[in-house]
């Protein structure tokens, strides 16, 4: 399966790139983005490729047959921007883009636990060799309160509490180890009304699991200030977000440093799908998109 890429158009309408201009894609994928954007900025412009899952990094490999050395593919978190901006020695940089949604491929083929369709071991690591902590880990040895809290934070779940009940209740009989045993214990404390909501009731509570594994809100906020470090002046900085709790870590993110005089926020309201990619893209629906443009006063 090919995953798609989500708001290309308006990903390159926002970030404009320009003949031999420099560019960062944070969470490469599997290169689609990049490629829009390496299609605009030649013959001299480069695009670094950053991604923590290997196997991103090799499904983008395609990206060097057409543009050579044009494309920097490097395997690691976006969290060490710009250590992997210096020992690369990129620079300028025009635009930085960070899309922080999972790639189908990683929900369906990665074998991790990410995804509830099939039964796998509870792992959810973006890269096993720079993460020790594995949703079973999670899952098995934190307290019923803080599960309770990831669940209720990071998941947004409704019945945060009874489902953490019933994993520590659960976890006394056994060690729980794959996802279909995590399913049912989280069916066992919902109601059936849940059970037929719009997204599967497991959905929340994966999610949760998935943020706390890897880190992912601290590490939104901790690439942002690093992009806006990096970036040139009148340079842009792009984001997708994909649950309610990035999108506000950006938008306050994009707000403190527009007060400072830093930014020019050039998306007032987030940019969402059109219809005619919701039709194509289902998955598309939550991605938000917020831009904004480095000011040097």
């Amino acid at each position: 399966m090919i995953h798609t890429a989500v708001l290309k158009k308006e990903v390159l309408e926002y970030l404009d790139p320009k003949q031999n201009e420099n560019f960062v894609d944070c969470t490469v994928g599997e290169g689609g983005h990049s490629e829009d954007i390496l299609a605009k900025n030649g013959p001299e412009g480069k695009v670094l490729g950053i991604d923590l899952d290997p196997q991103q990094i090799s499904s983008a490999q395609w990206l060097h047959v057409q543009y050579k050395e044009r494309i920097i593919l490097v395997n690691d978190s976006y969290v060490n921007l710009a250590e992997i901006s210096e020992r690369k020695n990129f620079a300028p940089i025009n635009g930085v883009l960070l899309d922080l949604g999972m790639s189908s491929v990683q929900l369906e083929a990665a074998q991790k636990g990410f995804s509830f369709q099939v039964d796998q071991s509870l792992d959810m690591r973006y890269s096993d060799e720079l993460n020790y902590l594995t949703a079973e880990k999670v899952v098995n040895e934190w307290t019923e309160e803080k599960l309770k809290q990831i669940i209720e934070d990071y998941g947004e779940e409704k019945f945060a509490r009874k489902i953490a009940k019933n994993i520590v209740e659960k976890r006394k009989q056994g060690r729980i180890k794959t996802t279909f045993q995590l399913i049912e214990i989280i069916k066992d404390a919902t109601p059936n009304s849940y059970w037929r909501g719009k997204i599967h009731y497991a959905t929340r509570t994966f999610q949760a699991l998935r943020i706390a594994v890897n880190d992912e809100l601290e590490n939104v906020k901790r690439v942002l200030p690093q992009a806006l470090e990096l970036l040139a002046e009148e340079g842009r900085i792009a984001v997708i977000s994909f649950h309610s709790l990035e999108d506000r870590i950006i938008k306050n993110y994009f707000a403190e440093e527009s007060k400072k005089g830093n930014l020019k926020i050039l998306t007032k309201k987030p940019i969402t799908a059109s219809r005619d990619e919701l039709g194509k893209n289902p998955r598309a629906r939550s991605a938000k998109l917020r831009v904004a443009v480095k000011i040097i006063s």
